[in-house]
């Protein structure tokens, strides 16, 4: 038989009463806590006006961004039906989060944020987009675990049966986009971060995450499985590559905005 068996990971570390603490709320934890750090080893090490406590700020304004966004994306863009009961919506803790979302609700909620502490704004999404891919790499980690998002069915050797796809050999889109949206951008922000040229143009960071992120999403949906219930939309797309197709807009504009300014 083509592929490996999936290894039915549970996706509860450890449960005591009704309380179940699950991978995937740890993977969200893990990425927000090790952006932190890196933030704040950053702001030292170059010397970038921002205090502590502005920067707990922002961490506040930014996770509620990641949840409020990154569900409510998920009901407008991907939960067509799945909700007659409006209450449902909110319970997150049932799964369901969109990337997208979660980007457009971190940028207005930086928005937010840097109006009110009087912080400038390109600045600011730099330092969060540079570590954003931390949390990436662990959320779609949790999604291979919860046995959800799998790819495409395919006979290559290293496919996995997934017990929720059917036991059927499919590509580990999950960990395909770990790699490439994960450590592959994150290596790239990173070594862009050491330049100073990066660091002083606002924006650019920025502008590299967005266009690397969409890019990478829109290869990577190759072999993805598309949500079941809205399927291949125009032309054989996905959902997933239509919503990336503004964000590389967006990307571009950032990246090509300190060329613009000089002439």
């Amino acid at each position: 038989m083509v592929g490996f068996a999936y290894p039915e990971i549970s996706p509860i570390i450890f449960s005591i009463g009704p309380i179940a603490i699950r991978w995937y709320s740890m993977a969200y934890l893990a990425g927000i806590l090790l952006g932190w750090w890196l933030i704040s080893h950053r702001v030292k090490k170059y010397n970038i006006s921002l205090s502590k406590s502005n920067l707990e700020d922002l961490i506040f304004y930014v996770t509620l961004g990641i949840i409020l966004g990154g569900r409510l994306g998920y009901v407008l863009f991907y939960g067509r039906g799945q909700y007659e009961n409006p209450l449902e919506i909110f319970a997150i803790w049932h799964g369901g989060m969109s990337f997208h979302g979660g980007i457009i609700g971190v940028i207005l909620a930086l928005l937010w944020a840097c109006y009110k502490l009087k912080l400038p704004f390109l600045k600011i999404t730099d330092l969060v987009s540079s570590v954003t891919p931390i949390g990436i790499f662990f959320g779609r980690l949790a999604n291979f675990v919860n046995d959800e998002l799998w790819g495409r069915v395919t006979d290559v050797p290293w496919a996995v049966r997934f017990p929720n796809g059917g036991y059927l050999p499919r590509h580990q889109s999950q960990l395909y986009e770990a790699f490439l949206e994960g450590i592959v951008l994150f290596c790239v922000l990173s070594f862009l971060w050491r330049f100073k040229f990066c660091r002083e143009n606002q924006g650019v960071i920025s502008g590299v995450f967005l266009l690397g992120y969409a890019g990478m999403r829109v290869i990577s949906e190759h072999f993805r499985e598309p949500d079941v219930q809205i399927g291949f939309l125009w032309f054989g797309t996905t959902m997933g590559q239509l919503l990336s197709v503004p964000i590389i807009i967006l990307g571009a504009y950032l990246l090509l905005r300190p060329y613009f300014n000089k002439h």
